[in-house]
């Protein structure tokens, strides 16, 4: 509810009457409002500068954090879209990697169908093996029933000629011969003289002899010449005669 300043009444006759007529101006009673009302006035200016001055700082403060949430929003926003391009690149990796894998699967796919196929020709040709292998061991077993029968023939007559020729000849090893000599030495007549052959190849080779010949490499190379076995053996028993046949020097 607002005052309204009563403006008192003035008798302008009853002052006229007066010797000294004078009118109250009340002219402190204005200073005072006067003064008051500036008071008021700066008062009210402070308080709207100082609202002013908050005002503008908080909207400062609100304009930072606004400009400070927006950097973050940014950053955030950026580091969004560099995942999004890893992501993107990683999905092509692993669409490539996909397809790539699809294409060995389909390769080991093809290449398991190709052994299945020749583990099944190879089974075949084994279940073939296994038969031929029967039938040769069932002619092996003929062959070696007819030898058996055989040796038991010639095993006197062999024996027979190794203790005229005084030499005997028997596999040791596949395509090697052991030759032992006998009665080679006068003097003791139990006494052999030996030697193991390779006949594997054209090119003959004396694995061991024993005792040791001198000659024996001559004679191989006479051997090899003239690819006469029998005339060798012949000459290297003459030769360990002559070795050990002390009587003849």
């Amino acid at each position: 509810m607002s005052h309204s300043l009563r403006l008192p009444q003035i008798d302008l006759a009853a002052i006229l009457s007066q010797q000294h007529p004078s009118i109250d101006l009340r002219v402190q009673t204005y200073d005072n409002s006067t003064r008051n009302f500036l008071k008021a006035l700066t008062n009210y200016k402070n308080r709207a500068i100082t609202t002013i001055s908050e005002r503008r700082k908080h909207q400062a403060s609100e304009k930072k954090k606004v400009a400070e949430r927006i950097h973050t929003v940014e950053i955030e926003t950026n580091q969004c879209k560099l995942k999004e391009i890893d992501l993107v690149a990683q999905l092509e990796r692993e669409k490539e990697e996909r397809k790539d894998a699809e294409l060995s699967a389909a390769a080991f796919k093809r290449q398991l169908a190709t052994l299945r196929d020749k583990c099944a020709s190879v089974d075949t040709d084994i279940e073939q093996y296994r038969a031929l292998t029967q039938n040769l061991r069932r002619e092996k077993n003929k062959e070696r029933s007819l030898l058996s029968s055989h040796s038991s023939h010639i095993s006197p007559e062999l024996r027979s000629c190794e203790e005229r020729l005084s030499c005997a000849i028997e596999g040791v090893e596949k395509d090697r011969l052991l030759v032992r000599f006998l009665r080679v030495d006068p003097t003791e007549p139990q006494r052999e003289a030996s030697f193991v052959i390779d006949i594997s190849s054209q090119t003959f080779k004396v694995i061991t002899s024993s005792p040791h010949l001198p000659s024996m490499p001559i004679l191989v190379n006479n051997l090899n010449d003239s690819q006469d076995i029998y005339a060798f053996i012949r000459d290297t028993r003459a030769a360990y005669q002559l070795l050990l046949d002390t009587t003849a020097r």
